[in-house]
């Protein structure tokens, strides 16, 4: 069964490169980006990669950090590394788990058959420091994800959690956002000390409280 928005995401452990890890453990009170690549020294996957190594610091302001998975070995992990480095002008700096027995592919359904039965798709779980899995999206092995957005839904759910707030279509940071319906005009005249826009009695928009 897959796994749905608001479970515990389940714990592991495994080998990486950064050394054996129990995955709950090294979530410890982070939010954590947990994505899987097809495979090691390929072209999308080298750029995927080295992209998520130079948003280490725009993680950390969020209290989040990055780890990957592919069925590859651990020595082709670290080999590939090299590669990743030289070629994307990075330092390597989070973690890669090498699931050769494919258990924790399999249990986070990142092994789709239909698609390749042998390699793992592009899935991204997004999970937050209650173990709890937040957002979850997958995409085909020959289309790259694109991480500003994954860092745009991180920015909305910790908004989202911190006040009566929804982000609307093509939210950024810094945009107005939706006072939730489930807030009375009584209780988001308190809530909302710059103001609100009633467009409609659903529709009531905000500027970012947190701004």
């Amino acid at each position: 069964m897959s796994l749905l928005l608001g479970d515990v995401a389940p714990d592991f452990e495994v080998e990486t490169t950064d050394g054996p890890i129990k995955f709950h453990d090294w979530i410890g009170d982070n939010w954590v980006i947990f994505f899987s690549h097809p495979a090691d020294f390929t072209p999308v996957c080298t750029t995927e990669l080295g992209y998520t190594a130079k948003l280490k610091d725009e993680f950390a302001k969020r209290g989040a950090k990055a780890i990957a998975l592919s069925v590859d070995p651990i020595e082709d992990h670290k080999a590939w590394v090299g590669d990743i480095e030289d070629t994307q002008g990075v330092k390597m700096n989070f973690p890669i788990i090498a699931d050769v027995d494919r258990k924790v592919a399999e249990l986070y359904t990142m092994i789709h058959p239909n698609a390749d039965p042998k390699l793992t798709v592009r899935s991204v779980y997004v999970i937050d420091p209650n173990k709890k899995i937040r957002a979850t999206f997958t995409y085909p092995p020959s289309a790259g994800r694109n991480f500003n957005e994954i860092l745009r839904l991180l920015d909305s759910l910790q908004l989202t959690d911190g006040y009566k707030v929804a982000t609307p279509v093509n939210w950024e940071d810094g945009d107005d956002v939706i006072v939730v319906p489930s807030v009375s005009d009584e209780d988001a005249d308190k809530l909302f000390p710059k103001g609100y826009k009633k467009i409609k009695p659903y529709l009531r928009t905000t500027p970012q409280p947190n701004k």
